[in-house]
Formats: C-alpha cells, structure tokens, sequence
C-alpha cells in the first residue's frame, strides 16, 4: 500500500511539473503567438571603389612583363587577386533582428545592426519582404527605429515595465543568431544594471537566454509575452553565447523610441557640467556622512547650470526629487528629462544642503565652443611661489603659460611648474603642466593666494585638503594629503 501511495505521489508531482514547466505547451502556444512580430534585418552595402584600377604590369617595360607574370598572386607586380563580381559583393546579407512595434510598421532594432547600410530590408516569418526606411538612431544606446509600409495591419509587441522585473525571472528571445531565422531560447535575468562600457546610459539587463551574433537588435521577452529589453551584446571569446547576454531595458529604451518616432532623433536634457564619484576621502573632507552624490568637478560656462547658481565642488544630491547615487544615475535622470525643463536640484555646499532651479537644454545642441569667452587679455606674468612643505612650484596662467603647457582658454587657476620627488604633491599624483584651479572649494587665480592658503592649512595641522586640478580640458577633485 506504502508503495503504491509513492508511486501515486510521484506521478502527481510529475504531472504538475508538467504544466509549470516552461516549455510546456503553453509556452510553446505564447512563442507561436509572439514569432511573427519578429523580423530579420537584412542590409546591403556597397563596396569601396578602389581609385587606382591600373594593372602594374602596364607600368613595367614589355620586354620584363612575362618575367613578372610568374609571380604568386598578389605579390607586387603578379597576378592581382580576381575582383568580387559588384552584384555578388551587394548581395543581402542577414546581420540582426527586429521586431514590430505598431501595426502600421514601426520597427525595432540596434543602431549597430543598420549603421554602415545603404539599404534596408526586413524579412517575416511568413518570408515576406519589405523595404525599410530609417527613421532616426541613437548611438548612445544603440537604438535604431525604422518603418515599413505593409499592406495590412501587422501584429506587434508590447513593451513591459521593466522596473517590475526581478533577478530570477524566467525569459526567451526570439531572433536571427547566425542567419537561423525564428531560433528561440529561453533562460532567466542573472542581473541588472550592468555597465559594460557600451556608453553613458549603460544598464543593461543580464540574462543566460543564448543570446548570439544575429540576435541583435531582437527582442527579451517575459512569460506574459510582453518586450523587456532588446538584445545589443554578449559577453564571449569565441563570438558565441556563453551564457552571458546583455538587453536594454524596455524602460530606458521607451523613452528614446519616442524621441525618434516624434523627432528623427533624440533630445536629451542636458546640465551642462563634468562630474565625478564620490571617494569617502572627499566625502569626508566636505562634511558629508556617506559616498552618496555626485561631485561637480566643472560647469561649462554660458551652460544650464552656471544659469542656475551651480558652481564647481557642489555635490547633486537630488535632481528633480530623486536621489542621485552615482554618476551613472544622474546622467541617466538629466538625459530623460525634457529639454527646456525646470529641474530641481539639490546639492551640497559650504557642509549645508542648497536648492537651486535649473533650467535644462538639450544635450545634441552642446558645443561648449561657442560658449567660451577669452578673456586672456587680462592675464598678466605673476611671480612664481614655492610651496616646499607641499612640494610645489606655481606659476600664473597668461598667453606664454597657456602656450607653453598647451592650456586651453577657458581653463582658470595656477600652473605646476615643478613637483618635489617624494613630496605630498608628488604623492597626491600632481605633476608639472596641472593647473590647480581651486584649493578647499576656493578659487585660485594667483600663485600667491594658493601659497597663503595652503600655508592656512600646515598652519592648523590639517590632515588634507581638497584640490580641483585640471589636465588638459579634463578636470577632476583629488586629496592632497598633509601628513
């Protein structure tokens, strides 16, 4: 009786495994459902014209010219190599995936997948054919929209709440990998926010579905059959899945479809300064409790945020009521909001918080050029300081400073002429042709007022200072230790 109880147990699990499994038939009926809003990307693209068609045996004496024919192909004077047949070399070739997004025929895809194209064609499940137009990219996430004119309406996709998603959750794709039409694959998220160095926006999701070359540009599905994310990347040595694919977000990626169906192209909010993280050095020396924030390290001038009463050493804490943690957050935050917006900003200054209204311009339009105003005119030669407790030489920035360290314009403060080896400045990683354009959050214009505060420092036994330092156009904070 025992027996026969386990027997029956088992098959009763068993048949419940069944119905949850998901390659069950259900899946099986939401894959068949969901397959003919994918499309595989088709492109051509035509082949360089080479500017010198001459055959170099023509350039040799006729007396020579059999002695040359001998040669190996491709060797100087041999034989050239026979040349692709033109319509062989423009031939269509299957690079990626798409899918559907309106019925009357929007469709999805990466940037990378239709950049070098000429043309562009989409290929159903049905095999049907259609030319594509492309409607606008955005490089910065690899995002490209194009349009088809169908005959009927055609079935499309719905995108998910991607915010909703959790490591664990199951998912498929759908897509093109290798030329292999219709392939499906399923696995689960592994992760979220991944930055793989792609761009600014980075946040991918990380998924173990096989993802491979093809299946770009193709969609991430959940089980309810809607789109979380669309296929851009793997992680592989070999060019094949390895269980590691990367999908941008259907959250971060609705916004820019919008922006390029509306506009051919994006609009971005842009704040107009250089940022950095937080080090718990420098959080700790501007009075704040926790790494979390972002520095500014440079406001562009003429920009939205020198409008806006931002300045250089403030740290964002908020930008329009949400908190900033990093720098990948506030790039993110700044780039979804509208152009032309009033953002709120909170931020960290003098070790109180302030709130400043920040009107917001469009990121496309930035040219910090024709902002920047010389006034190098009023520059004058200074007298160079030693700072030997520190192990500094300074000079002041002018016309022959500015050439001869190769300084732009519209950077401002005092140049290091000269670092003492071992020194806390050599330490801290100054080095000569730097300009120190702020010491504590203090402006600094003049070698001998850097020296005063500086000497204000040792003075009251500091352990460190904060120092804005600029290389090149590039400008960061940094400690420079005292002991």
């Amino acid at each position: 009786m025992f027996r026969n109880f386990s027997i029956f147990v088992f098959l009763f699990l068993y048949s419940l495994n069944l119905k949850s499994h998901p390659l069950s038939d259900d899946f099986a009926d939401l894959v068949q459902k969901k397959s003919p809003s994918v499309v595989n990307v088709f492109t051509v693209q035509k082949p360089k014209q080479s500017s010198n068609n001459q055959n170099p045996l023509e350039s040799i004496p006729p007396q020579f010219r059999d002695f040359f024919k001998n040669f190996p192909p491709g060797f100087p004077f041999g034989p050239q190599p026979q040349q692709p047949n033109q319509q062989e070399s423009e031939r269509p070739q299957a690079l990626g995936s798409g899918f559907v997004i309106d019925p009357t025929g929007y469709i999805v895809t990466n940037n990378h997948v239709i950049e070098q194209a000429n043309e562009i064609k989409v290929k159903f499940q049905d095999d049907s054919e259609l030319e594509a137009q492309l409607v606008g990219t955005d490089k910065l996430t690899d995002i490209a929209l194009l349009k088809v004119e169908p005959k009927k309406p055609l079935s499309y996709l719905k995108f998910a709440d991607s915010d909703k998603a959790r490591v664990g959750h199951s998912v498929f794709a759908i897509g093109n990998p290798f030329g292999l039409g219709g392939t499906v694959t399923s696995g689960i998220i592994s992760a979220f926010n991944r930055d793989i160095n792609a761009g600014p926006y980075d946040s991918f999701i990380q998924t173990d579905a096989s993802i491979n070359r093809g299946n770009s540009g193709g969609p991430l599905f959940n089980l309810e059959g809607e789109v979380l994310g669309i296929n851009t990347a793997i992680f592989s040595p070999t060019g094949g899945s390895v269980g590691i694919g990367f999908s941008i977000p259907a959250n971060l990626a609705k916004p820019i479809i919008e922006q390029l169906r509306k506009f051919g192209k994006t609009q971005r909010g842009w704040l107009g300064v250089r940022i950095q993280e937080l080090t718990p050095e420098i959080a700790k020396s501007l009075g704040l409790k926790n790494e979390e924030g972002v520095l500014i390290s440079m406001v562009n001038p003429g920009e939205p945020a020198e409008k806006g009463g931002l300045k250089s050493g403030d740290v964002i804490l908020e930008f329009n009521g949400k908190k900033i943690k990093d720098v990948k957050s506030l790039q993110r935050t700044v780039a979804e909001s509208a152009v032309e917006s009033k953002a709120k900003v909170k931020v960290w200054r003098d070790k109180k918080e302030k709130n400043f209204t920040v009107k917001l311009g469009e990121l496309e339009k930035f040219n910090t050029a024709n902002n920047e105003k010389s006034d190098s005119n009023k520059e004058v030669v200074s007298d160079e300081v030693e700072i030997d407790a520190v192990g500094l030489r300074l000079l002041g920035l002018n016309k022959e400073t500015r050439s001869k360290y190769n300084i732009s314009k519209n950077v401002k403060g005092v140049v290091i002429t000269a670092v003492k080896r071992d020194s806390f400045a050599s330490k801290a990683g100054l080095n000569v042709g730097n300009v120190i354009s702020q010491i504590a959050q203090k402006d600094i214009e003049r070698p001998a007022k850097a020296k005063q505060i500086f000497e204000e420092f040792l003075k009251k036994d500091s352990d460190a200072v904060l120092l804005q330092v600029f290389e090149g156009d590039f400008s960061r904070f940094l400690i420079l230790k005292l002991k």
